[in-house]
């Protein structure tokens, strides 16, 4: 047998090493597993150098097409010269003049594992073998053809059938994931990513007890975070059929809260996000009395009557101050705990174990929520027999899922729901203050639907109080469609006040019949309320996270079946984990979101097939045969070019997505008025040592000069390092018209506040400053959508926000794709005046001299 110095002769033979970087010799063989590497070669023609470990050398190959998943492709492989071990860390440009000449990188490297004798295999031309790679997975085969005269030998590289096959048309390996892989760790030593969902009908109904001291499956030694939204429970419309797999726990008619304990520093947190701290001060100090080890722990705080019911009008009352002390915190979960994450392990282990910690620590004011029963049809009606408003089931094997969960479910006594107050009727008789209130929800359009009214539960103290904190809010104008309410004296407030209603049911015409006014809500935005739908539990399991509006009892997000997601596995974000998979269910998540901001507007996709830090493809035009859900638009719209393209819905977003699309760029004009835009984008871009706060004021002073000219304007952040201005306008001039009225805004603000602003763009002219980017005006330029993410390290996105939270923003990329999910229940909120605030730039024209 010759050997490896032997086998390299003619490597040393074609190439002059003082000229090329190219290894002479040596590389370490793999100790345990034979090492393989395929590096992506430009030399006179692209080709694919596919090489294995064995006797010490790489066996090499050149594949002209590269692999493919499809067995039915029989790829070329040519065999060529051996090369030394040390060559598999090869990544560079060979000398024009040497053998190869060309750019050379690393497209994949890992482990093979031949699955017979692999001298044999070699020797007969047939050399089946598993590849462990970044890229390439599962079974393959060399196969040696018949030569014809050929000076080197003709093979062919074959995928074996096994869970890794893939259609060739629908998968490309190459163009899919186009880039080097040079910088990753070898696959055995990377970080597995972890689906949380996986274990939990793996291990349906099983129990397994957890010896003292010891952590469950699942659990994750982490630092506390910040911030944690709750897991929502679904209300369904009856009990489930599998009862013995769920627990049942008191439904509480109070406030849900979160509390965070970190050492000697305790915060009540609400579902959304805002501190109580302030207000509950004897409860945080019952807290610290009981020494809870650090975590978050999730709970509903209550105030009981004097039979020992919790009372949802006593609660209110509560927080004047002087009642504080009566508040009771029932907790039920604790995702974070005695510094672990505890989101990925089941329910009834985590229950088990906040029970231990509660043993010795609760209080009057500290309890835990125990289960109690098995059917939860008995346990409802016990319930209402109770005067309780109903039972809340948990699947005992469910993972902490922070949104709303088919897992966790709603069985109520009685319909009950959140409404907003949109005005109200004058007193009747010796009533004072007002006569009822009149309601309303939110349809799936965010167009608040009248749903009748509430006129009794009221004491006469709740009617002095509601009629201060409604004559605060009074307005001429109709939150709802013209029409709508019967009758002629209606005082209406803006829709900011948010009532709990309990009612026998809702009529033909979506009004509620018998409704008792139990209390305001303060925990709850009033965008995001909408009719609560139950849904029958066996539903449950398919239903989709929820999209932000939280209280609808839509629940949206899911993956569809007809997607098929290939290679989720594949990590999007090195510096994250984030997987193609983690990516697209953040679209799927926030698809309605998105497609607000996308529909009607011609588009452009930033494909990522390498992830961060791979190349980028910036489409405005692709076929879209495989993309259901995206649509060209009319040829007339840019004649002379190929189709733009549109977003209308979520199955494009999704299709996008799954083609390795992670930004989403949108078009100032919409595809009806094209040639006539109907938006102004300022982008906000910081120069080298400009602080956050320096970005706080100047779009600040942007928002004020914008004001000063008439035009309204709308915030968000760009998901990267800075934020985007966007003003609505009528769609009234042509492109240069407005891309040169935008100029004439960013050169005011550059000439008036130089210290602050540069006018030209270049790395050098804005040091220290901050540069407005007016060239997103011009035409076919496009700005990064809302909701869409960055191809950036930690994968940012764009968040509409309100002018108020300015002050309270911490970065650009303060929302990611990981934690997204806390900004849900705002969603697009913030901007929902947009559409009916569009004005025509003409005076702010004439005020900037233009006209």
């Amino acid at each position: 047998m010759p050997t490896a110095r032997d086998s390299l002769k003619e490597y040393k033979a074609k190439r002059n090493f003082s000229i090329t970087s190219e290894p002479e010799e040596g590389g370490q063989e793999g100790l345990e597993e034979l090492t393989f590497v395929i590096q992506k070669h430009w030399a006179s023609r692209l080709h694919y150098d596919f090489r294995l470990e064995l006797d010490g050398t790489m066996k090499s190959w050149a594949v002209p097409k590269g692999p493919s998943y499809d067995p039915h492709d029989k790829r070329m492989a040519v065999h060529v010269e051996d090369h030394p071990i040390s060559y598999s860390s090869f990544e560079g440009t060979i000398p024009e003049g040497q053998y190869g000449a060309g750019k050379v990188i690393i497209w994949d490297k890992g482990t093979w594992h031949p699955l017979d004798d692999p001298h044999e295999g070699y020797r007969k031309g047939n050399l089946k073998f598993e590849i462990r790679g970044h890229k390439m997975h599962g079974k393959w085969v060399l196969v040696r053809m018949k030569g014809h005269g050929e000076k080197q030998e003709p093979w062919l590289l074959i995928k074996e059938k096994d869970e890794y096959v893939r259609s060739a048309e629908e998968f490309s390996l190459v163009d899919e994931m186009p880039d080097s892989v040079k910088d990753l760790p070898m696959p055995g030593a990377m970080k597995k990513t972890k689906d949380r969902k996986a274990p939990a009908r793996a291990i349906a109904g099983v129990k397994r007890a957890v010896k003292k001291g010891q952590q469950p499956d699942g659990a994750v030694k982490a630092a506390l975070p910040a911030s944690l939204q709750p897991e929502l429970a679904t209300l369904v419309d009856g009990p489930p059929a599998n009862p013995d797999d769920w627990i049942y726990e008191i439904k509480f008619d109070g406030y849900r809260m979160l509390a965070r304990v970190e050492g000697k520093e305790v915060r009540l947190i609400t579902r959304n996000g805002n501190d109580w701290t302030s207000k509950m001060l004897p409860l945080r100090d019952a807290i610290l009395k009981a020494k809870l080890p650090d975590g978050f722990y999730d709970g509903e705080i209550v105030v009981h009557d004097e039979n020992g019911k919790p009372n949802f009008g006593l609660l209110q009352q509560a927080f004047d101050g002087r009642k504080a002390g009566q508040i009771v915190y029932f907790i039920f979960d604790a995702p974070y705990l005695n510094g672990y994450d505890m989101r990925s392990v089941r329910l009834d282990e985590r229950r088990a174990m906040l029970k231990e910690v509660l043993a010795k620590r609760a209080s009057d004011a500290v309890r835990y929520s125990d289960e109690f029963g098995t059917n939860p049809t008995e346990l409802v009606a016990a319930a209402c027999k109770l005067g309780l408003e109903g039972i809340i089931g948990k699947r005992r094997d469910s993972l902490y899922l922070e949104r709303r969960s088919p897992e966790w479910i709603k069985l109520k006594c009685q319909l009950r729901q959140e409404f907003v107050i949109a005005g109200y009727t004058d007193p009747q008789g010796s009533r004072t203050g007002i006569g009822s209130l009149l309601l309303g929800v939110h349809d799936k359009d965010g167009q608040l639907q009248y749903a009748g009214n509430v006129g009794t539960g009221f004491n006469d103290s709740t009617l002095r109080d509601l009629y201060k904190k409604l004559s605060a809010l009074k307005t001429d104008e109709s939150p709802f469609p013209p029409k709508a309410v019967p009758g002629r004296k209606h005082h209406w407030v803006k829709p900011k006040l948010i009532a709990e209603v309990s009612f026998a049911e809702w009529t033909r015409d979506g009004s509620v019949r018998h409704a008792v006014f139990q209390g305001l809500r303060a925990d709850k935005q009033a965008k995001s309320i909408g009719r609560e739908q139950a849904r029958h539990v066996e539903e449950g399991t398919n239903m989709n996270p929820a999209t932000g509006g939280a209280d609808s009892g839509a629940v949206q997000g899911r993956i569809p079946e007809s997607l098929k997601v290939t290679h989720g596995e594949r990590i999007v974000d090195p510096s994250t984990g984030v997987t193609k998979l983690e990516l697209v269910r953040y679209y799927a998540l926030v698809a309605d979101l998105i497609t607000e901001h996308l529909k009607t507007r011609p588009l452009s996709l930033v494909r990522a097939p390498g992830g961060v830090g791979g190349e980028l493809f910036f489409q405005k035009h692709s076929e879209v045969g495989k993309l259901p859900g995206v649509k060209q638009l009319p040829a007339a719209l840019d004649p002379g070019h190929p189709p733009m393209l549109e977003i209308p819905g979520t199955e494009g977003v999704l299709s996008a997505a799954q083609w390795n699309v992670v930004e989403f760029h949108t078009q100032n004009a919409s595809c009806k008025t094209y040639e006539k835009p109907n938006r102004i984008v300022f982008d906000l871009d910081p120069g080298e040592g400009v602080q956050w706060k320096a970005m706080q004021d100047a779009a600040q002073l942007m928002h004020a000069f914008l004001d000063q000219l008439g035009l309204p304007s709308f915030l968000k952040t760009s998901g990267g390092k800075g934020l985007h201005v966007v003003v609505p306008i009528k769609p009234m001039y042509d492109w240069d018209t407005v891309k040169d009225f935008s100029k004439s805004v960013v050169e005011h603000l550059a000439r008036t506040l130089p210290d602050r602003f540069a006018f030209k763009s270049g790395a050098k002219n804005r040091v220290g400053k901050i540069f407005i980017d007016y060239l997103r005006n011009g035409r076919g330029a496009t700005t990064a959508s809302a909701w869409s993410a960055r191809v950036r390290p930690g994968l940012g996105i764009s968040v509409p926000v309100s002018w108020d939270e300015l002050g309270a923003l911490k970065a650009g990329d303060q929302w990611n794709v990981q934690n997204a999910h806390t900004r849900l229940d705002r969603g697009n909120e913030p901007w929902s005046d947009y559409a009916k605030s569009a004005k025509t730039i003409t005076a702010a024209m004439k005020q900037m001299g233009l006209k």
